[in-house]
This record gives structure tokens, sequence and C-alpha cells, in this order.
């Protein structure tokens, strides 16, 4: 079996995970996915054998449109998801998230992945018309159980900062760090 095939298996094997996904498809967003932790955090779990998944923070639905980029329309999407279910959702439209992130204007969600600091947190699910994985990097990099340094966002104090912030070495203690890609 293909890790794609197993990837699919298991996030059809979550419920909060497919109602998220669901919720997010009803919303019609261009060019989406939910990404981050959502994926990752699945691959993590699974490869370290947790009979139950660890929680996550937030879902984090991505999506670009360079028509109506405002924060506004964000949160006026967070709270329409949040009324529908009561999970806690991060929406960002990545057509702005350059300027936060001191960045060239994106092209679309995927190259606005391509910029995130840890290959293995760009990775993104969404339902068009099939289950379908987008990422800049290899998906694969996921089952290496690795944290690897994007080049594209080389400060490795940084990098670690967020290693640290994040706890992902004491949640998942086979975690390995890759500061070169």
């Amino acid at each position: 079996m293909s890790f794609h095939q197993q990837l699919t298996l298991w996030l059809k094997a979550d419920d909060v995970r497919c109602l998220a996904l669901s919720q997010a498809a009803e919303l019609g967003l261009p060019d989406w996915c939910i990404a981050a932790g959502f994926v990752r955090n699945l691959v993590w779990d699974r490869l370290h054998d947790y009979a139950k998944p660890t929680p996550l923070a937030d879902i984090d639905l991505i999506y670009f449109n360079a028509e109506d980029n405002s924060e506004e329309a964000d949160r006026a999407l967070e709270q329409r998801l949040r009324q529908e279910s009561n999970l806690l959702w991060s929406v960002k439209n990545q057509a702005r998230m350059h300027v936060r992130n001191g960045d060239v204007p994106y092209l679309n969600t995927l190259d606005a992945m391509s910029y995130w600091p840890e290959l293995e947190t760009a990775v993104g699910i969404r339902l068009a018309p099939d289950e379908s994985f987008i990422s800049p990097f290899p998906l694969e990099s996921l089952s290496h159980l690795q944290i690897t340094l994007n080049p594209k966002r080389p400060k490795i104090a940084d990098f670690e900062a967020r290693i640290l912030e994040k706890k992902w070495l004491e949640t998942w203690p086979k975690l390995k760090v890759n500061k070169a890609y």
C-alpha cells in the first residue's frame, strides 16, 4: 500500500477530521485545503502507535481569494464554522499572508505553503471531488518522522523555537530534527 493510500485510510477512520473536511467543502472556497497539524499530527500519531489522536490546537483552513483578502471575511468564515460544530477553526486567506510574513505575493495556496517553516507542516487535504493531498514538498517526508527546516525559512533559531513552543519532541518522541533539506 502506498503512503498516500495509507494516509487516506487514516483520515477516513477519524470522525473529527471527516466532519471538518465536510464542513470546509460546503463553504465552496477557491483553492482551499485543511493543512498543518490536521494532516501532520495524524501521521505522527499513527507512526507513534497512539491509540487516540492527540488533540488539535485548531483546524487550519486555508484558501486563496485575491478578490476579497480581508481579515473580516476570514473571521466570518470562522464564526460560521464554529456555529456548525464545536471545533476550533483558524481560517486564513493566503492571498494576504505574504504581507504578514514579509514574502513576495503568493500565487496560490500551494505557493503559500511552500514558505511554511517546516516541510512536514506544509501538507493539506481537500475534497475536490475526491480526497486529494497537496504539498509543495514530497508527501512521503511526513512518513520519515522528521521535522525538516524549509530552506525558504533558513532562520534556525526561529525553527528551533517553534519546535520547543509546540512541544513536538515531547508529544512525538520518535521525531528527529532535520535542519538541512
